[in-house]
């Protein structure tokens, strides 16, 4: 599109709430000479569920107000103001354009289901001499960039991950090379709200969680200077990553990812600094390697679509799981039989976060020795975790109970990655609050 005289653009912010590296703010400077932002709290992202849980409960949302917060402070720098509402988002949009008659709205391209309903809701109820300006700003790989059309995303991770390596670039970061003028400013007297506002319970966060970090774009930056250039930790990220215990066994970006306050490529050209000033080892890699593997599922979700949300995932596999609702409070509660299960579940509980390894023993004790609806357990974590992504949470549990990408539908022994990964049961008394052996 082409800049009018005195348009109106407004950037809907989702989960791309950062100013760096954001395709859509960018295009709407670019080609507008008013921009408005907006970032809607909608009602049913706070609602109970199917399986009865809230979607997003206390830590997540915590996670999210001070994201927005900071988010709101930084697009004003840039004298942008962002309009922050807690109300149904068609509504809020529609609201603000009775005001503004926005010229377009510039936002990320999104497509699993309650995303797509949302942006089909918001297009119904504006006029049609709207532009709606939809950018894929998610990936490490563009889908411009890769060489396969979504229909032919291989089921294997390894044969995507090596054509895109071998045939595929990294496009570069885009930065805001100017400032709007102050008179872009306008009155906005919106706040972000507090989680009593939402309806969510009031916590202090525990002392024992290994994720004590804040949202926002500004924390996510100081965390990948802190892990990759003050401690050089990301030198190690391979040995540490199936760590238990602390903030620095794994780079824990994944939370700032989810919301997009960071961009997978910010780190990755960050990788890329830290090679070339200091070192460049196997685990340096490691990161690109996880990074990638959270690509696959965003585009294993554009080929199957709903398919991910089914019982029978994109295999159409039903190992007859079952509903017990003792067995699923049992789980969620660290109840079961297996004290490694416990002690991950109880973290999860009391913190909104769970490690890699934890999260892959659970999911599998929920699908494969309890024989749960595998569904059920990944709405929990839906619900619980600070760093819940749709594409990668439903990949990984479609993946663990074998409905997924893993063609070996494999079973963990829980007592035996206990015994490798938690040695000495310091991760497990630290949750069961118990001498165990």
């Amino acid at each position: 599109m082409s800049k009018k005289q005195n348009n109106i653009s407004l950037v809907w912010f989702k989960n791309d709430l950062r100013t760096n590296d954001n395709r859509s703010l960018l295009k709407a400077i670019a080609n507008s000479h008013k921009v408005i932002g907006i970032y809607v709290f909608d009602p049913k992202q706070f609602d109970t569920n199917q399986f009865g849980f809230i979607k997003t409960d206390k830590f997540r949302a915590q996670f999210l107000i001070e994201t927005v917060k900071e988010l709101k402070a930084n697009l004003e720098s840039l004298n942008i103001s962002l309009f922050i509402y807690f109300k149904n988002t068609a509504k809020a949009i529609n609201n603000l354009n009775e005001t503004f008659n926005f010229d377009a709205i510039f936002y990320q391209k999104e497509w699993t289901k309650e995303e797509a309903n949302c942006i089909t809701e918001v297009k119904t109820n504006l006029p049609l001499n709207i532009n709606f300006i939809d950018t894929y700003d998610q990936f490490l790989f563009h889908p411009e960039d890769i060489s396969y059309q979504f229909k032919d995303i291989p089921r294997v991770f390894t044969e995507f991950r090596k054509k895109c390596e071998k045939e595929s670039s990294i496009r570069a970061l885009k930065k805001i090379e100017s400032v709007l003028p102050k008179a872009n400013l306008v009155n906005n007297i919106t706040s972000t709200p507090t989680i009593k506002d939402l309806g969510l319970e009031e916590f202090t966060t525990s002392t024992k969680t290994a994720f004590p970090f804040k949202g926002g774009e500004n924390e996510a930056l100081k965390r990948l200077e802190n892990y990759f250039f003050e401690t050089k930790k990301l030198g190690f990220y391979k040995k540490t990553r199936n760590g238990l215990i602390g903030t620095d066994y794994s780079s824990k970006f994944s939370a700032w990812l989810a919301n997009g306050s960071i961009s997978s490529k910010t780190i990755y050209w960050k990788i890329k600094e830290f090679e070339q000033n200091n070192f460049k080892n196997e685990s340096t890699y490691w990161l690109v390697f996880e990074l990638i593997w959270r690509d696959y599922f965003k585009y294993v979700s554009l080929k199957h679509g709903n398919k991910i949300f089914k019982i029978g995932g994109i295999l159409n596999t039903d190992y007859g799981w079952e509903t017990n609702k003792l067995k699923i409070n049992k789980w969620i509660n660290g109840q079961t039989k297996e004290p490694f299960v416990n002690a991950n579940m109880l973290e999860l509980k009391q913190t909104g976060w769970m490690s890699n390894r934890g999260r892959q023993n659970v999911a599998s004790y929920f699908s494969k020795n309890l024989e749960l609806d595998w569904r059920i357990g990944a709405s929990y974590f839906e619900s619980q975790l600070i760093d819940y992504d749709v594409h990668s949470n439903y990949g990984n549990w479609m993946y663990i109970s074998g409905v997924g990408n893993d063609p070996r539908s494999r079973k963990f022994n829980v007592k035996l990655q206990s015994e490798r990964y938690d040695t000495s049961g310091k991760f497990q008394r630290l949750w069961l609050q118990e001498s165990l052996f």
